[in-house]
């Protein structure tokens, strides 16, 4: 024996086996065919259905015996996908025509399994006879089963343009498909403009097929989707439930839902909005139930007194399947391989498989029609000389011999002798005669029609309108789906999602975030906020939980929070870090904190870093994008990497404040704000003050009266002075200004802190040595710009001084 043995590599073994594997299932398994909008288990179910009589004006049949019949004859695979099939071309909510109809539970818009195939029954629905008609006029190629025991059709001949009437959903290798189910009406239509006009454009064929129209209804919101998806095969559409809002008693009202989008659960669905409802996730609806029954879809969502109705629906809308996406992905099989399809060459591909079974049809036909008449002239020759024949056939020695003397003695073909000798006496009278005569004419008359049907393209398309408008007009029915130009952009009122309640909210230095409730601030200790002893307060504050808060960094970024959605914690806790959610870095640290009730305000923000850049950027240009929870925003680009923001304030636009900036080294300058110019988010600014090589902005604040403003001086050797800014006269931007310390040789002061003064605060100075110095700015006498001020902590003592902030002495609540 030869050696059977081959060497190939893993590659190609793996590359030839799933290259076989994936034809056949793109091939015969999970996509349609473009001609008859059916995959082979949904064809094998039909035909075999059909073969064994079991249609519509027959009675039921139990499913099993029909799962059997397909599984043995035709599909090899197992009796559950196969059962699975027959449910789904049952079942009214997935396809818009169902082609089998069946007795017992075939499943639910739930979720629900169907029974055991032992315990329903099915049939053929009335329409799968239009999909199944003439296919045993040799319209359709026929192919030997799995066994070569029996034939099956390749295609059916589909009457009717199934593929977008019902529509179809596959995943196979490479290739996925998505065809949602459309009007028969409306397809109809299409077809019929395309049979009267092959270079139909789009446009007008969208005339006709408006969009898909989806057994469940629902709202279709997106034309330009629409139209993408007819053109390429492929677009996107919104489909949302149909629902109202109604009226109840007590000032309440509730949602009331009699449409779901295609394929939705409603289980799934109902479970969802109340778990949303139970995790308080969204405020104001009471109750969710299902009241379906037998005559139709009805979700009752019951919203609580005064409760915001539309600003709800809009939540779910959103955060539900009460609207979804629906991708087209129109792939099916033409002319043997996948292909993606627009709506004019998948109407094409059907049109030309029409034409070609109205063709075969009518050659099968007209050869049938042929055969008779030549055995009815056969007849009525015979008839017209009956002794004679009579006469031949009796000197016959047997029915053998009787055709061969007819043919000789009459001129008959065999075909007509075979009629003869096999005619029954009763036969022979006169009234026999005018019958053929009549056959005779009805028959010339028929091949004369089909001879016409042939030959004349025009005659072929006549008939294929009029047996498509009859169709129509038998099992169309009115569009469920209706269709919206655009897709409606979905804003969620914070009001719907969060109850309106007052807390308590705290952002610390080192970047701890919390907001916990009135009762949890009142309950603990004045100063007992749960921060380490070298952390502070930067914000502390009451806000509702619909407002919102911008979190400034010395490294020029800004974090949004709605105060919803910060950390609910007990006053005493510390808190949620920061760097918990946005990464920071190591040395940054929160400068600024403000709350606004609404991001609509007209309001900028003021920046200034330790490198002499000032820009103001408004709140609008600071808008929250999607990625807020995790991503900050940056507020002012940093020129350097030393470069730190030393002051963050927030005023109105045109704003007509002064500023006055001050230098670690003692300079002075007061500008007007108008002079620093609105600029973009990213941008770095303009120059504040012209610094000297060593030098650096110490802070800078803004005043409306610069003759009674004052502003309070820290140095790093512990002096503290109080100045007037109308010291230091009003100049412009970008100049050096004015010393406002006397410079000494030896250990000159240098400034830390410049603060404006302002009625009940205090000054805490956080030192080196873990202690806290507060100082009283009233406390200390007005000094002038010349002077060092007097010496208000022993830096000897405390170590150096690490950081200054304010503290109200007012109470919060």
């Amino acid at each position: 024996m030869p050696n059977q043995i081959q060497e190939l590599t893993l590659e190609e073994v793996m590359g030839d086996r799933f290259g076989r594997y994936s034809k056949y299932i793109i091939q015969e398994r999970a996509l349609p065919d473009v001609r008859d909008g059916l995959k082979p288990v949904q064809r094998r179910i039909l035909y075999a259905m059909n073969l064994d009589g079991n249609t519509y004006d027959k009675g039921f049949r139990k499913s099993a015996k029909s799962v059997g019949n397909v599984m043995g004859n035709f599909h090899p695979h197992g009796d559950s996908s196969i059962y699975e099939a027959m449910v789904r071309l049952s079942q009214d909510w997935k396809l818009r025509i169902p082609l089998i109809e069946m007795h017992g539970n075939n499943g639910s818009m739930d979720g629900d399994p169907p029974a055991a195939m032992r315990y329903t029954e099915a049939r053929l629905a009335k329409i799968s006879k239009e999909l199944l008609k003439d296919i045993d006029k040799e319209t359709v190629p026929m192919v030997l089963n799995f066994d070569d025991t029996t034939m099956e059709p390749t295609v059916l001949p589909a009457a009717f343009p199934n593929l977008l009437v019902n529509g179809a959903t596959g995943i196979s290798a490479g290739y996925a498909t998505e065809i949602p189910p459309h009007n028969l009406g409306e397809v109809t239509k299409a077809i019929l403009m395309l049979l009267k006009d092959e270079d139909v454009p789009l446009s007008k064929l969208m005339t006709a097929v408006k969009g898909p129209d989806f057994p469940t209804g629902g709202i279709i919101q997106g034309v330009d989707g629409i139209k993408k998806a007819y053109n390429t095969g492929r677009g996107r559409i919104v489909v949302r439930a149909k629902t109202e809002i109604k009226e109840m008693r007590g000032h309440r009202e509730q949602i009331v839902v009699t449409e779901l989008p295609y394929e939705v659960n409603k289980a799934n669905l109902v479970k969802r909005i109340d778990d949303l409802r139970l995790a308080k996730k969204v405020d104001g609806i009471s109750e969710v139930r299902d009241e379906s029954d037998r005559f139709g879809l009805t979700m009752v969502i019951e919203l609580k007194k005064d409760a915001n109705a539309q600003g709800i629906l809009t939540y779910l809308f959103k955060n539900t399947d009460l609207q979804i996406s629906y991708s087209f992905n129109m792939v099916a099989i033409s002319e043997g391989q996948p292909k993606l399809l627009g709506l004019k060459p998948m109407l094409s591909a059907y049109l030309e498989h029409r034409r070609d079974v109205v063709t075969k049809r009518t050659q099968f036909d007209l050869t049938k029609a042929q055969k008779r008449e030549h055995i009815v002239q056969g007849l009525m020759k015979a008839l017209s000389i009956l002794d004679q024949v009579i006469k031949t056939i009796r000197a016959s020695k047997d029915k053998g011999d009787a055709k061969n003397n007819l043919v000789k003695a009459y001129d008959f073909t065999v075909e007509q002798a075979e009629a003869i000798v096999s005619l029954q006496l009763y036969r022979l009278t006169n009234t026999d005669i005018t019958a053929l005569q009549k056959e005779a004419k009805e028959l010339a008359d028929a091949i004369a029609g089909y001879q016409d049907i042939l030959a004349n393209p025009a005659s072929r398309d006549q008939v294929i309108k009029d047996e498509l408008t009859a169709i129509a007009k038998e099992y169309g029915t009115p569009r469920k789906s209706a269709i919206e130009d655009q897709v409606e952009e979905l804003q969620v009122d914070t009001r719907v999602v969060v109850s309106d309640e007052q807390v308590m909210v705290q952002v610390s230095h080192d970047g701890y975030v919390k907001r916990s409730s009135l009762r949890s601030f009142q309950a603990v200790e004045a100063g007992n906020d749960g921060l380490k002893e070298e952390d502070f307060p930067v914000y502390e504050g009451q806000l509702s939980t619909l407002e919102h808060i911008y979190i400034f960094t010395n490294l020029g970024n800004v974090i949004y929070r709605p105060v919803h959605e910060l950390a609910d914690q007990r006053w005493k806790d510390s808190g949620e870090h920061l760097s918990q959610t946005v990464g920071l870095a190591d040395s940054e640290y929160v400068t600024a904190v403000f709350s606004f009730k609404d991001l609509a305000a007209k309001v900028n923000f003021v920046l200034g870093t330790s490198d002499g850049q000032i820009k103001q950027t408004s709140l609008a240009d600071l808008q929250p994008t999607r990625t807020y929870k995790t991503k900050a925003l940056t507020a002012i680009k940093l020129k350097s990497d030393d470069a730190a923001v030393t002051d963050t304030y927030l005023v109105p636009e045109d704003n007509q404040q002064m500023i006055f900036v001050a230098t670690r080294h003692g300079y002075g300058l007061t500008f007007a704000l108008d002079e620093v110019p609105v600029t973009g988010a990213k941008a770095a600014g303009v120059k504040m003050i012209n610094l000297k090589d060593d030098d650096q902005v110490a802070g800078f604040v803004l005043t409306d009266d610069v003759d009674k403003a004052q502003v309070t001086i820290l140095t790093q050797r512990g002096a503290f002075k109080r100045m007037k800014v109308g010291d230091v006269p009003a100049s412009s931007r970008a100049k050096r200004g004015l010393q406002i310390l006397r410079e000494l040789k030896r250990d000159p002061h240098r400034i830390i802190d410049l603060h404006l003064v302002r009625d009940a605060y205090v000054l805490d100075v956080l030192t080196e040595k873990g202690g806290t110095v507060t100082v009283k700015p009233m406390d200390h006498p007005l000094g002038d710009r010349y002077g060092n001020g007097s010496f208000v902590i022993d830096t000897d003592a405390t170590g150096e001084l690490l950081s200054v902030h304010e503290r109200t002495l007012e109470t919060l609540v």
